[in-house]
């Protein structure tokens, strides 16, 4: 006999059964809509095109455009001011401070550390006043609307680790890069471009290299590697068909090696098969979206006063920055920029202000153009490097040709959009800028927010590979909620 308690929730009358009907019906509805061909009879459900699932939890940030300056520039230079360097000019940095740190085999053979302080004015703007240097009197017109993070630190004080590091969660290669991840986990916007795309330029100043390890899928199906755009007019390297091929060709070619390749996969079962066909299919497709899409002299006027003339010049950080908003106003799920030449290890009073003229009214003008199209709400704005400067002279002081040598315990970087609070600080450093004295910001944590801010858990988003369990934060990372809005 059944209790009198089960049978009353056993029973199941029209008005429960239509109300948990609506809601199935709903849910139904919400994923044909968050997930496009869910329920196409063609689509493959095990297909890696279709994104691992959707966000753990609601997103503030639709897509990223990480401007990655490569070189790492000296924060004592742009939003770290510390008036006492410039009192203190000449002085030998303080044994107690520098703790004994690690240092490069540049600077070790130094016997005294001199205090140098920024040659550069800062000035505070802003309604909270923020200290910004003259280098960058566009960025600083946007203060408001960017979050500059000063107490960012890493364990790699070597430019190579500590870009991968940056760009990947690890500092040795062959682990998928942050846009590869977020490929892998939030799939693709717009389903005729790359989720993932990169682009370089340089600067005039001294250029560390930038490798394609940085942008791989690592061991990540292939699908998810950035796709590098060069700066020459054919845009993505042999996309278009070659002369006396026709588009109905292209695509009875591409039938039959589809049909080739599916077979090749029932007798090996090889997943990277089926990624191979993907590719092959979104290159056809990007062969009519690409051209559109790079094409910037349709864009008005205004726009280009905005960003400056050189935006009109492809390879420029100008040209790049648009090129940009353009690519993630279509649907492209992270874009990154590299540009090089923020080495100063000397003669870092000529190079860096060519270098801040190189990016400041573009990396403005980025953040400006998303907010007036209602993009930046729903765009997270990365800029930064992979560690900071020294506060003492590498070489001797007498020079006067003085630069600054890699410092990998406190450096800046901000952001902007994708649910960031606007118009603060966050962080803090010592009165000589050496170490970090108020809420400190590790790689690891930085990795974390991203993910956060786009819907995802970083403990949540690992892949299987050789016996364990990876994730772009590896064992470590917290979430910094004190930046969130």
């Amino acid at each position: 006999m059944i209790h009198p308690f089960l049978e009353n929730r056993l029973t199941v009358n029209r008005r429960y059964f239509l109300g948990k009907l609506s809601i199935g019906l709903g849910s139904l509805a919400l994923g044909s809509l968050l997930i496009k061909d869910l329920f196409n009879s063609d689509s493959d459900l095990n297909s890696s095109s279709l994104p691992l699932g959707l966000p753990h939890f609601a997103p503030r940030a639709k897509r990223v455009i990480y401007l990655f300056q490569n070189g790492a520039p000296s924060q004592l230079e742009s939003f770290d001011y510390k008036p006492l360097l410039n009192k203190m000019f000449g002085q030998d940095l303080p044994a107690s401070i520098r703790n004994g740190q690690r240092l490069t085999g540049m600077t070790s053979v130094q016997k005294t550390f001199p205090l140098v302080g920024s040659y550069i004015p800062f000035h505070q703007h802003g309604q909270a006043g923020t200290w910004i240097s003259d280098l960058f009197p566009n960025i600083a017109k946007v203060v408001d609307d960017i979050c500059i993070i000063k107490s960012m630190h890493t364990e790699a004080i070597n430019h190579d680790p500590a870009l991968t590091f940056m760009q990947t969660g690890a500092q040795q290669g062959n682990r998928p890069s942050m846009g590869a991840w977020l490929s892998y986990g939030l799939g693709t916007e717009n389903q005729n471009l790359p989720a993932y795309t990169v682009l370089l330029s340089k600067g005039k100043g001294n250029g560390q290299g930038v490798y394609s390890k940085l942008w791989t899928n690592g061991f990540l199906d292939s699908l998810h590697q950035g796709v590098q755009l060069s700066n020459s007019e054919e845009r993505v390297l042999y996309l278009n068909d070659q002369e006396g091929m026709s588009r109905d060709d292209r695509r009875k070619m591409l039938d039959v090696l589809n049909e080739m390749n599916a077979m090749n996969f029932e007798d090996v079962n090889d997943p990277e098969i089926k990624t191979k066909i993907e590719q092959y299919e979104l290159a056809y497709r990007m062969q009519t979206a690409v051209p559109e899409i790079t094409d910037l002299s349709t864009e008005p006027d205004s726009v280009i006063k905005m960003y400056g003339p050189e935006c009109l010049i492809p390879g420029t950080y100008a040209s790049n920055c648009l090129l940009a908003r353009k690519l993630s106003e279509s649907g492209v799920r992270f874009v990154q920029l590299y540009h090089q030449g923020w080495d100063q290890h000397n003669n870092l009073a000529g190079e860096m202000p060519s270098q801040a003229k190189d990016v400041d009214r573009a990396s403005a003008a980025l953040i400006q153009d998303l907010k007036q199209r209602g993009l930046l709400d729903e765009t997270l704005v990365i800029w930064g490097g992979e560690f900071g400067r020294t506060n003492y002279c590498q070489g001797p002081l007498s020079a006067m040709n003085y630069g600054r040598d890699h410092h990998p315990r406190a450096y800046s970087i901000f952001m902007a959009g994708g649910g960031v609070k606007p118009g603060i600080v966050y962080g803090e450093t010592d009165e000589l800028g050496y170490n970090i004295t108020e809420n400190p910001v590790h790689v690891n944590d930085f990795h974390a927010t991203v993910l956060h801010l786009l819907g995802l858990d970083h403990e949540k988003l690992t892949y299987k590979h050789l016996g364990r369990r990876y994730r772009l934060t590896d064992v470590a990372g917290n979430v910094v909620n004190q930046i969130i809005a």
